[in-house]
């Protein structure tokens, strides 16, 4: 056998070997897809304090970004090259960071999305567990994130548990991970995120309609399908709670902007571009509550640069508020991104 025959034997086999490996992985995969029902109970938070609607209440939404992408990070799926920060060190800095502003700016409730609490890309680090015991809060966690091995990019992301994660030291009556459309088809869905909303009752003194918080993060890198559709499935969920009689805020991270804000003008668009959502997506009887004093968010295609000039920022992040809700006050809490690629927004309401 001549010598180029025998080297093209050898790549033949390696890539037989290649397309062998390939299958067993998306076989192995699809046997681990995590497959969570349409609505799933929960432990609620152990909390014991009760609250009338005679009250005020505060709650903050805080997307974390896993305690990975502070100031200095991008990201590969918005045009930068990081995968995972450098070190756990890093990450337990970012940790403690957030936790000290999660602290300083003190709510009845917190939510908080992409909360890690075994994942490669954050160390294995429980995160749920820390943001608990510096809060001195009991939470519950709905996962929208696990898998045993994403297989992308290079060096791969790995292991993820990961998942939006509301703290309170409330009563609560009950909670539900209640599971929102999939954006995503076979195969690249079996390694993908499991989107979700996460209901906690609370009960009101003195009356029998309850406070119902949701806490979501919404589609990110779709083509725009999929963010439609669980926003008309959020839609059609606040329409049910308040037909009920209760009051109600959904909050999170929108991964959209807001119809009519637009003071920070999109000027990169090559790299990733949020879709509007706006009042006509709403159900009667609710509204936005939002603030554009400092951008929410910002693209990860480099390290931040501390101007919204060179640096992409949005306003992704926010409330919506049933009209039996008064709003007292929205903020966004700046942070300059020091910890993560989103800043917090506290809301204030008065009961009606």
């Amino acid at each position: 056998m001549s010598k180029t025959k025998k080297i093209l034997k050898a790549v033949g086999i390696l890539l037989l070997f290649a397309v062998i490996l390939l299958i067993i992985g998306i076989v192995w995969l699809t046997i681990r897809e995590y497959r969570p029902k349409a609505v799933e109970t929960l432990t609620p938070p152990s909390g014991v304090r009760t609250i009338s609607n005679e009250d005020t209440f505060r709650v903050m939404t805080f997307n974390t970004g896993y305690a990975g992408l502070d100031k200095t990070e991008d990201f590969f799926m918005d045009g930068g090259h990081e995968v995972q920060p450098d070190s756990q060190e890093q990450v337990e800095d970012n940790l403690k960071g957030i936790g000290e502003i999660l602290s300083a700016n003190p709510a009845d409730a917190y939510f908080l999305q992409e909360v890690d609490t075994d994942s490669k890309r954050s160390y294995h680090l429980n995160e749920e567990t820390y943001y608990e015991n510096i809060l001195d809060m009991d939470g519950v966690l709905a996962y929208n994130f696990k898998c045993d091995f994403v297989p992308y990019p290079l060096p791969p992301i790995g292991k993820v548990n990961s998942g939006i994660l509301t703290l309170t030291d409330l009563h609560t009556s009950s909670a539900s991970r209640i599971s929102l459309p999939e954006s995503f088809s076979w195969p690249v869905k079996t390694c993908n995120l499991k989107r979700c909303m996460l209901e906690t009752r609370i009960p009101l003194k003195g009356t029998e309609a309850e406070l119902v918080l949701i806490n979501f993060h919404l589609e990110a890198y779709d083509s725009g399908e999929g963010k439609a559709a669980q926003s008309k499935m959020l839609a059609e969920k606040l329409a049910q709670e308040y037909a009920a009689g209760n009051y109600v805020i959904a909050g999170g991270d929108f991964n959209q902007t807001f119809e009519g804000m637009d003071t920070y003008p999109i000027h990169n668009s090559e790299s990733w571009v949020p879709g509007t959502i706006g009042q006509d997506d709403l159900p009667e009887h609710f509204s936005f509550a939002t603030d554009d004093s400092y951008p929410t968010c910002r693209l990860l295609n480099a390290p931040y640069t501390g101007s919204y000039e060179t640096s992409q920022v949005y306003v992704l992040d926010g409330f919506i508020v049933s009209d039996n809700l008064n709003v007292s006050d929205v903020s966004v809490v700046n942070t300059d991104f020091a910890y993560t690629d989103h800043q917090p927004v506290m809301l204030e309401v008065e009961f009606q």
